[in-house]
């Protein structure tokens, strides 16, 4: 019961978050089952005057961002799922970029060698800042040594702590999924418990760096 408490109390904390920058404006609750539906006329009272406008897919990214990877990759998701956020909404988080500012570079540098158990020094001839990052990982570029000279790789790390953080997360998605399909037994049919299961089926994959 308090799990379920406290997911209830993150998820509103997140939806509040959400609903300032417009994200649930274009979804009509009208046929959403009756839990989902009054969750998003609430959420609706909390919307910024301006959420709307042009800057709204800039703003809902910087907005997941803020909530942590999960809830970017679950908003990259449900841009495939029009049946359940409508196509206005999934047109409009099919254009949020997973894009946020790098960790520092002495603290990659420790990840792998924590993870290699050997310096970064004798792994590679070169290390590069990080070129790209995103919500699970960032890319640096890596020089190694090879029999007739030198190789380019692509060095991928993850971010400190994100495995604990999805872990955390996920819970609370079950957690809310399970709430829903109990208290509304209409709400089966958009499935809510199978969403999360696909979501972490694909964090679980982008988070295995052999792939």
């Amino acid at each position: 019961m308090m799990g379920t408490l406290g997911a209830v109390f993150r998820l509103a904390g997140a939806g509040l978050v959400l609903a300032r920058e417009g994200a649930f404006a274009f979804i009509d609750p009208a046929p959403l089952p009756a839990v989902p539906r009054l969750g998003i006329r609430l959420a609706k009272l909390f919307q910024r005057r301006n959420a709307t406008d042009a800057g709204q897919a800039e703003r809902l990214t910087s907005a997941l961002n803020r909530l942590g990877p999960s809830y970017v990759k679950l908003g990259q998701f449900l841009a495939t799922r029009p049946d359940i956020v409508g196509q206005e909404f999934s047109n409009t988080l099919g254009k949020l970029r997973d894009e946020i500012a790098p960790f520092p570079e002495s603290e990659a540098r420790s990840i792998i060698e924590a993870s290699l158990h050997r310096p970064v020094s004798e792994i590679f001839v070169d290390l590069s800042p990080p070129l790209a990052a995103a919500s699970i990982a960032q890319v640096h570029k890596g020089v190694i040594a090879v029999p007739d000279g030198t190789r380019t790789v692509a060095v991928k790390v993850l971010r400190p702590g994100v495995r604990r953080r999805f872990r955390r997360d996920l819970e609370t998605f079950y957690e809310g999924a399970r709430l829903v399909e109990r208290l509304d037994p209409a709400a089966h049919r958009l499935r809510p418990v199978a969403v999360v299961d696909t979501l972490a089926r694909g964090v679980t994959i982008e988070m295995d760096l052999r792939l």
